[in-house]
């Protein structure tokens, strides 16, 4: 309506008349310019968030490939470790070995035991010790032309005859399964009772015959966890923690070869 005004007024009129029509709409218009600078700023910055959120994707993703290659670059530095390990424990050995790697494992069903790859034409044989830089693994029992099955040494059908290192304490080391921790146990049996024997002692072999055939002399076993006295009261037993712990064994060692021991 002012508009109107100001055009039809004369024209000395029409100036004044404009002048205050601007000064009228001019804050409305300073308003609308402001609210669609803001606007447009806000767009922008939405779109900003956008761009930023897409960027922090890239980045997790960038950041998850990256972890990824740490952890297989771990994996090959850990398995280049356990290579040295046991190359190193192949030469210090005196004995006659097969090196073998595990093909697959059994600890949940019947038997607690492992395939090799390795069998007959390699020269292994049944009731062959098995061994790893940590210890006795358990002796081989079922013997095929290129594999063999390995019975663990926490599988309750596994014996050995062992003795306390530095002591002439002997005794039968037989499997105990696995504890609730899911970690192997063995015990040994006919402990003289009157022999002193205690937790920390180390179980080795002893060479001698036993039920499981003859394994090598001295061949690390585990430790002594705690010690009892058995039902008889004629004997002790001990509970042991074999040191081998085949859910990280990769490679073994099959003895190709054992000398049996007399018993002193």
């Amino acid at each position: 309506m002012l508009l109107v005004v100001a055009f039809v007024l004369p024209s000395s009129l029409s100036l004044r008349g404009k002048s205050a029509v601007r000064g009228i709409v001019a804050p409305a218009e300073r308003g609308t310019s402001g609210f669609g600078q803001r606007l447009s700023e806000a767009t922008s910055a939405i779109r900003g968030m956008g761009g930023a959120v897409e960027k922090s994707r890239e980045l997790s993703h960038e950041l998850v490939r990256i972890q990824a290659e740490l952890n297989k670059l771990s994996d090959v530095e850990n398995e280049n470790l356990r290579l040295r390990r046991a190359l190193e424990f192949r030469q210090q050995q005196p004995r006659p070995m097969i090196p073998c790697d595990v093909v697959s494992r059994n600890i949940s069903g019947w038997w607690s035991s492992v395939r090799i790859g390795k069998g007959r034409v390699d020269g292994i044989r049944k009731n062959h010790a098995v061994i790893s830089p940590d210890g006795l693994v358990g002796k081989t029992i079922e013997v095929s032309k290129r594999t063999a099955e390995v019975l663990l040494l926490c599988d309750p059908a596994c014996r050995v005859s062992a003795r306390i290192e530095g002591a002439n304490i002997f005794g039968l080391v037989r499997g105990g399964g696995v504890n609730f921790q899911g970690h192997p146990v063995a015990r040994m049996d006919f402990i003289d009772k009157d022999t002193k024997v205690q937790a920390g002692d180390e179980v080795v072999t002893s060479g001698l015959s036993g039920e499981g055939g003859v394994s090598p002399k001295g061949v690390h076993i585990g430790y002594i966890v705690k010690v009892h006295l058995d039902d008889s009261g004629l004997f002790q037993y001990a509970e042991i923690a074999p040191s081998a712990t085949v859910s990280l064994l990769d490679y073994v060692f099959v003895v190709s070869e054992t000398t049996e021991e007399v018993a002193p």
